[in-house]
């Protein structure tokens, strides 16, 4: 067995491998870059060694550096989480090269899969049903749109190096299709440092079902049944459960003999997963399933693998890596009950899920039962420089109703600030009807978007109890008593104006039971929540109405990033909508619109420019009306 691992990661998954390693006695060795330097995961490992500055391609992305840090500490194994180099094949034998373990799968299956194009070729080979699209070598921007014209519309344009969302655009018809490959192909290769793409059929209603996978040096390949992934934003997964509901056992049957069949055709060994995109308009049919892909590494959603089948996969990947057979045969496998996953990023719905960064000044994870995946504590921050999740939460039941009650309470009942989260955006997906009664598909979030999205007030009974006279108070500052006041020859107010978030609400107040508020804030500030979302309340008299939102057409940046495409020049006119820049930030792009109608009165940035959240970059002047 493994006596000493090093984790070349960061955040939960650093945190999750380091809690199994030192179950099973294995001392841990973390890495970090300057941003981490004071990361949960540095601090929980047994050791940790700095690797450089923030930036991940010059920290996280450099395998000598990981090679080197392992070698120092004694380390004998290297786990790699999943992103960053948990899919390099070179890094995976240049471990291997230098004497250390690699936990994960060979170097060539790595190859073998790491390539959309390729993949699909060996499987179609193999027998695995895959979809109707083109995989060729020629990428010229005019015979691929000939070949999507031929494939018919909608396509899905991906990179066939991609992964968790990035170089990936659908296209619904001919005119948007040039436009969306050189988006595709810029993300592609910022994030993967290949531009290269294929093309698929876009199928209407889509569901997203993978299985899992695992494989011994032994020759033994089992699978650990199938978890629906189809609720997704921008194809990047937000809700996982596990089993896919509607699947009935000849269709799960046929499908994870699929899967396995795919694992041998590479000689899999280690945590993989085959993913496979289904045509749900008519159910689940075996006939209506296709391979898309396969991740050589543990999956982000692996834990609702865990809850219905009672292993720890992570556990299974060290013993592997260390010589064991794999710890249970396929007859030994089994699902009890039912698991949901949901991801708590730090983003702001109301802003289009743009990351919200910050120190966690508050951070409380919720009431209910739930297990919890996090790489941050109160008091931590999130950095610009790394994927924006706060936690996954992981709730399991006797079925998918109890699953989903669960996930309702501990989303419900989360409170971050001043970070801005999702968890109300995910706690309205969780209790929406359609989903509660099954009916999901890929396209899901996209239709009920606008139901989705928390309102910009909290509801009238939560803002009423939240400012409740008796429950708000720190000594000096009674909120509540201000905002009732008081009125010449009349009984007090029962009425107050104040401020959410800078926008002006009507509130009733008065001497009413506990309600969910952070009660040692500064004087005059509460924090209450509806439903998963924190809103700041302030008397409109201190805000005042200058955070009023002035609309005044200037476009700032949301947050810190690089201007990677301008589409304006000043004096340009520009109708409401109409993309004026593309910023990049945290490897995603992000196409700022014209608000309104007008023209181009300053425009302050160009092509290559890095700017500051709340830098102006762009002006727009409205037209005249006639």
């Amino acid at each position: 067995m493994i006596q000493s691992l090093l984790i070349a990661n960061r955040g939960e998954i650093a945190c999750r491998v380091i809690r199994t390693a030192r179950a099973m006695g294995i001392r841990t060795v973390a890495v970090y870059s300057d941003a981490d330097a004071k990361a949960l995961h540095v601090r929980s490992a047994d050791e940790a060694v700095h690797i450089g500055p923030s930036p991940a391609r010059e920290s996280y992305l450099v395998g000598a550096k990981i090679i080197a840090a392992a070698k120092a500490t004694g380390a004998e194994a290297i786990h790699p989480g999943y992103g960053f180099l948990s899919e390099n094949a070179e890094f995976a034998q240049a471990v291997i090269d230098a004497g250390l373990i690699w936990v994960g799968p060979k170097p060539a299956s790595i190859t073998a899969m790491g390539l959309k194009d390729a993949a699909k070729q060996l499987m179609a080979a193999a027998g695995v049903p895959v979809t109707p699209g083109y995989m060729g070598e020629n990428q010229d921007p005019a015979f691929l749109a000939e070949r999507a014209a031929e494939i018919g519309y909608p396509v899905l344009i991906k990179a066939v190096a991609g992964g968790g969302g990035k170089g990936m655009r659908k296209v619904e018809a001919a005119a948007d299709f040039a436009d969306a490959l050189a988006s595709c192909q810029r993300e592609a290769a910022a994030s993967f440092g290949n531009a290269h793409v294929l093309i698929e059929k876009y199928i209407r209603r889509p569901r997203h079902i993978e299985v899992q996978v695992f494989g011994d040096s032994h020759g033994n390949v089992v699978h650990l049944f199938e978890r629906d992934c189809s609720l997704q934003r921008r194809h990047q997964k937000v809700i996982e459960e596990a089993p896919a509901p509607g699947m009935d056992e000849v269709t799960r049957e046929a499908l994870c003999a699929a899967a396995v069949k795919a694992a041998k055709a590479v000689d899999y060994v280690g945590a993989g997963t085959i993913e496979f995109i289904a045509d749900a308009s008519e159910g689940l049919r075996a006939d209506r399933i296709w391979f898309m892909e396969m991740n050589t590494r543990l999956q982000v959603e692996h834990p609702v693998t865990e809850e219905i089948t009672s292993v720890d996969l992570v556990e299974w990947q060290l013993r592997v890596a260390s010589g064991e057979p794999l710890p249970k045969r396929q007859d030994e496998l089994s699902i009890n009950g039912w698991a949901m996953e949901a991801r708590l990023y730090a983003e702001d719905p109301a802003k289009g899920f743009l990351p919200s960064i910050g120190k966690l000044e508050w951070l409380a994870i919720g009431a209910g039962s739930a297990r919890v995946e996090t790489g941050v504590s109160q008091g931590d921050a999130v950095s610009p420089f790394y994927d924006p999740m706060i936690a996954k939460l992981i709730t399991s039941g006797s079925g998918r109703d109890a699953a989903a009650e669960a996930m309702a309470e501990k989303l419900g009942s989360m409170n971050v600030w001043p970070v801005r989260t999702n968890a109300g955006f995910l706690y309205r997906a969780v209790t929406h009807a359609d989903f509660l009664a099954a009916h999901i598909d890929t396209g899901f979030i996209e239709r009920n978007l606008p139901e989705l999205i928390p309102p910009s007030v909290p509801n009238a009974q939560a803002l009423r109890e939240g400012l409740a006279i008796n429950r708000w108070q720190d000594g000096s500052y009674d909120l509540g008593a201000e905002l009732v006041g008081f009125r010449l020859n009349s009984s007090p107010r029962q009425t107050a104006m104040v401020s959410v978030d800078g926008q002006l609400a009507e509130a009733a107040v008065g001497n009413l039971s506990d309600y969910p508020f952070r009660t040692d804030e500064p004087a005059g500030r509460a924090l209450i929540n509806d439903h998963g979302q924190t809103y700041s309340i302030t008397p409109w008299r201190v805000d005042g109405a200058g955070h009023g939102h002035a609309g005044d057409g200037a476009i700032l940046a949301p947050m810190p990033g690089k201007v990677i495409a301008v589409e304006v020049a000043e004096g340009d006119t520009v109708t409401k909508g109409q993309k004026l820049l593309v910023l990049e930030a945290m490897k995603m792009e992000h196409a700022l619109t014209a608000p309104f109608d007008g023209a181009v009165a300053e425009l302050t940035v160009a092509v290559g420019s890095q700017v500051q959240v709340e830098a102006l970059l762009v002006r727009v002047e409205k037209a005249k009306e006639d």
